[in-house]
């Protein structure tokens, strides 16, 4: 028995088991989710997202473990997704970065969470809107979403973060990748990691070159800002959350903030409802009407897409 309004309350308080309930709640599709979401809807909308991504290896986890150290120091309440790839034999998160960041694990001010993709494309795993939800409802002033490893095009991120931070390290062709679609156009922040590495004056230089190839902007726009960390030795920390912070109040006072909150309700919503249908036609496999409808385009009667038509209008009435 799942006691939902009590496990608000506790997760308010700020109770970890309380929380990683029902994140796991989320996470394993329960049928208390609808209640789990109608309860925390109240309470959200106070936390600041910020979502860090880039390839494997430019110490994403060693920097969002700098970072909470730095936001704790300023008071803040921190809560980490660090969204790992799947085990191909129980699904769960195979990299465990909770383990990197056991310096915070006894924090009372910090909440943890490893996320499985569980073949979910775009660097994020698919409960990720819901958890950050979680995270939000239970006090959490700034929440870090560390993304898988990415690539070229998986930047789902940009779509579910207030702000996105690219990082990027000398020596690993990331110039290169960040001139490949999709790195250039989400980040807000740029942080070259391991800048005690040769390289790192050029990695930076180059970033810098191809931002300035990108649109042009008006005055008054938001020019990403290019960080050098060491995050290993928490150099250059205070210096990105100093560029975060930048953004967010250039957010604020553009109206940015509230659009990029209102787009990404829009898609959670789409997404809900796209899944929704896609389990109502799945349901209909052996059905009379998608065998009529295959019968019809195999005879020449009927084109595909008009089929897909009568069978959305079948399902949704309209």
């Amino acid at each position: 028995m799942v006691d939902v309004p009590q496990l608000v309350e506790q997760a308010r308080q700020g109770r970890p088991r309380a929380v990683a309930r029902l994140i796991s709640l989320v996470e394993g599709a329960s049928p208390h989710l609808r209640e789990v979401m109608a309860a925390l809807a109240p309470l959200t909308g106070n936390a600041y997202v910020v979502g860090l991504t880039g390839s494997p290896g430019v110490g994403k986890s060693t920097t969002t473990s700098a970072l909470v150290t730095a936001y704790r120091k300023a008071g803040k309440r921190v809560g980490v997704l660090a969204v790992d790839p799947s085990s191909p034999f129980s699904g769960g998160a195979l990299l465990g970065d909770r383990i990197r960041m056991s310096d915070h694990a006894s924090d009372p001010g910090v909440y943890i969470r490893s996320m499985a993709t569980r073949g979910h494309l775009g660097g994020l795993a698919w409960a990720a809107p819901q958890a950050i939800r979680v995270l939000d409802a239970a006090g959490c002033d700034v929440i870090l979403v560390e993304t898988v490893g990415v690539g070229q095009s998986e930047v789902e991120i940009a779509s579910q973060a207030d702000t996105s931070v690219v990082l990027l390290a000398p020596g690993m062709g990331d110039g290169i990748q960040a001139a490949k679609a999709g790195i250039l156009e989400i980040g807000d922040v740029y942080v070259v990691n391991k800048a005690d590495r040769d390289g790192a004056d050029a990695t930076a230089r180059e970033l810098n070159h191809m931002l300035g190839l990108g649109a042009a902007r008006a005055a008054g726009d938001w020019r990403p800002p290019i960080v050098k960390t060491v995050a290993a030795r928490a150099e250059g920390v205070d210096e990105v959350v100093e560029a975060l912070e930048k953004h967010r109040a250039w957010m604020e006072e553009h109206g940015v903030l509230a659009r990029r909150r209102h787009a990404r309700a829009a898609q959670e919503v789409e997404t809900i409802a796209v899944t929704a249908l896609r389990e109502r036609i799945g349901d209909l496999h052996g059905d009379r009407r998608l065998e009529a409808l295959a019968d019809r385009i195999v005879a020449g009667d009927c084109d595909p897409y008009r089929a897909a038509d009568e069978l959305v209008e079948g399902i949704t009435g309209s």
